[in-house]
């Protein structure tokens, strides 16, 4: 079978419409072989009723299916270490002073796009040991993901050495069990982590989401185009507590996209926090 041009076209424009992934028309080999799987496993007689499927079933769990196999989840713990030290040294610094003059001792993160769970079980640690009494505060953290694939593996939190290779020795050894060649997370971790599938375009689900102190959204939006970032950036805004911080990855940028936000350097970092 032959996907045409045209046909390739309503495919990418279903995805867009739905989850705000703006693929090109150079992404066509990568999205067809995708697309030629879930034919085959459906063993449908064409691209075009496989598409038909698609935009016309109530159901979501086949669009959910070939989203997990077209979303990209690179991802390992402590990534983007500079980033996390400016994190843990400074913002999160400033933020629990705050809070601990108002005699506020809550804190809540949103790890948005957490893939397989490296992220989000990574903040859980650097709260834990930045925090002077971590007992003593009430930590949330909110995980999510589009791909419900990558959910359950964040759920049961079994990593190889290839996704803690950059975990410091003492974490690993307080955080992590050694199971079978696999390293599982602590109990301890995964009682302030809670996971579910929340798609960027789903404003109302985003809605849910209230009162963060921090969102985590790195290397996603380099995804969307402008009108879809645009959408997802307000969304958070409204997601975040005032004076609330938002960190991107480094090659992504608020600034042309969205006036909200004021933007800071802390360290070789930029973050970005709504106005109190």
């Amino acid at each position: 079978m032959i996907l045409s041009d045209e046909l390739y076209t309503k495919f990418i424009s279903l995805v867009y419409q739905r989850t705000g992934i703006a693929y090109e028309n150079n992404k066509k080999y990568y999205v067809q072989k995708r697309i030629e799987k879930q034919v085959e496993r459906l063993q449908v007689n064409s691209f075009n009723e496989y598409y038909q499927l698609l935009k016309f079933s109530e159901n979501t769990a086949e669009f959910d299916r070939l989203m997990n196999d077209l979303t990209v989840n690179e991802t390992y713990f402590f990534r983007d270490f500079p980033q996390l030290r400016n994190f843990a040294e400074e913002v999160l610094q400033q933020v629990v002073k705050e809070k601990q003059k108002n005699n506020d001792y809550k804190i809540k993160i949103w790890s948005a796009a957490c893939s397989t769970g490296e992220e989000p079980y990574t903040l859980a640690i650097i709260l834990q040991e930045m925090l002077d009494e971590p007992e003593k505060w009430d930590l949330h953290i909110i995980a999510s993901d589009i791909n419900t694939n990558v959910l359950q593996s964040a759920k049961i939190g079994l990593y190889d050495y290839r996704s803690i290779r950059d975990v410091p020795p003492e974490y690993l050894e307080k955080y992590f069990t050694l199971r079978n060649e696999k390293y599982s997370i602590n109990a301890s971790l995964r009682r302030s982590i809670n996971f579910r599938k929340i798609n960027l375009m789903d404003s109302k689900a985003i809605r849910d989401v209230t009162g963060c102190d921090f969102i985590f959204c790195r290397n996603v939006l380099i995804y969307f185009d402008d009108r879809s970032r645009e959408k997802v950036l307000e969304d958070f805004y409204n997601s975040l507590n005032p004076g609330g911080f938002l960190f991107l990855g480094h090659s992504e940028s608020v600034g042309r996209i969205s006036s909200a936000y004021k933007s800071q350097r802390i360290g070789d970092t930029i973050v970005y926090s709504t106005h109190k």
